[in-house]
């Protein structure tokens, strides 16, 4: 079966509700296939965004590495020699690149965030300075799950002067990737309606000890009546609110594992390899399970396949597979599991043979 096959299928079947999925292999698009609605009335367009969770997290390493490139900020730098108050509870020894490794040991907010507005990012960052790690920064993994934009943030603000959102909308638009990090006014009319399936997406996260925590603080992040708003949509919360088409996220797949693509050369070729390539390897205690990470990505070996990626907790995922030089891209605005993208997966491999 074909990939936009297996797309069609699955709204056919009732399985998704509305979706995208996308191949660029070489530079040349392969698949451009979208299917279903994106608010339950209007056809899902080829320019149709959604949010996708953390699929955003390479995009938030990228703001800050552009940076780096720059020289406004050292991988090895300690963070708390631009941000001191950070240096509290023992964490006065982590650098940037443990930041961008999810090896800083701050994969939630801390307790005191339940309280917090999701918006309200000077209370949220003001939080994760005093926090305590939950292991010595350097000395594990630990995907952080909703703070990974907020530690890049801050750290880029106070090196270069510039919210991540605004240094990633710069990136993107010269790069031509329908991509952001917070949604500008002109576009909020081509943002799909994300939509709960029946059953215990939400209230498994929040019942869960790791995602509970990792996840529910800041309330709100995974209600529907908070993610379908534009206060939301126009919020900068760079860890998880990527709002993407499917074909942009293909496109810069099938490019960042290129050694001469737009990354590379943007970054520079030392700072390219340490954006995909691995950092640190261990068991991720949000995860729960043996992780490699990249200074953005995940590495996954899927049945011989290498891919460098990121998945997001709604079903949306993009990767590169680097020996079958191809970028894709699922995304759904169903909420739920990735088995739907799973099905995706293997109709792509399949075809690359």
């Amino acid at each position: 079966m074909t990939v936009a096959a297996v797309l069609d299928e699955l709204v056919e079947t009732g399985q998704e509700a509305g979706g995208a999925v996308a191949v660029v292999r070489d530079g040349v698009v392969e698949v451009d296939h979208v299917a279903g609605t994106s608010d339950g009335v209007e056809p899902w367009h080829a320019d149709t965004l959604v949010m996708t969770y953390s699929v955003a997290k390479p995009f938030a390493a990228l703001a800050l590495l552009d940076a780096v490139a720059e020289g406004a900020v050292d991988l090895d730098q300690r963070v708390a020699s631009v941000w001191p108050e950070y240096a509290a509870e023992g964490k006065g020894a982590t650098t940037v690149r443990h930041l961008l490794a999810h090896q800083a040991g701050l994969p939630a907010f801390p307790s005191e965030a339940a309280h917090v507005h999701y918006a309200d990012r000077e209370a949220l960052v003001g939080l994760l300075a005093a926090a305590a790690p939950v292991h010595r920064p350097g000395d594990g993994v630990a995907e952080h799950a909703l703070t990974y934009g907020h530690l890049l943030d801050e750290v880029l603000r106070r090196t270069a002067g510039e919210a991540l959102d605004v240094r990633f909308a710069r990136i993107a638009d010269d790069a031509g990737w329908d991509l952001h990090l917070s949604v500008p006014e002109t576009a909020l009319h081509r943002v799909a309606l994300l939509e709960e399936p029946a059953g215990t997406w939400r209230s498994g996260y929040l019942s869960d000890p790791r995602w509970g925590p990792a996840l529910g603080r800041p309330p709100g992040l995974l209600d529907l009546e908070v993610l379908n708003s534009d206060d939301f949509r126009r919020t900068p919360f760079p860890a998880v609110a990527l709002h993407a088409q499917a074909l942009s996220l293909a496109r810069f797949y099938d490019d960042v594992r290129r050694p001469e693509g737009l990354v590379a050369t943007r970054l520079g070729h030392d700072l390219w390899r340490a954006y995909v390539e691995p950092a640190a390897t261990g068991h991720d205690l949000v995860l729960d399970r043996q992780v490699t990470w990249t200074l953005g990505f995940q590495i996954d070996d899927e049945d011989g396949h290498v891919e460098v990626g990121m998945g997001g907790a709604g079903g949306c995922s993009a990767w590169t597979e680097p020996a079958a030089r191809y970028g894709a891209a699922f995304v759904t605005r169903r909420l739920g599991s990735h088995d739907r993208g799973e099905k995706v997966w293997q109709a792509i491999v399949g075809a690359a043979g």
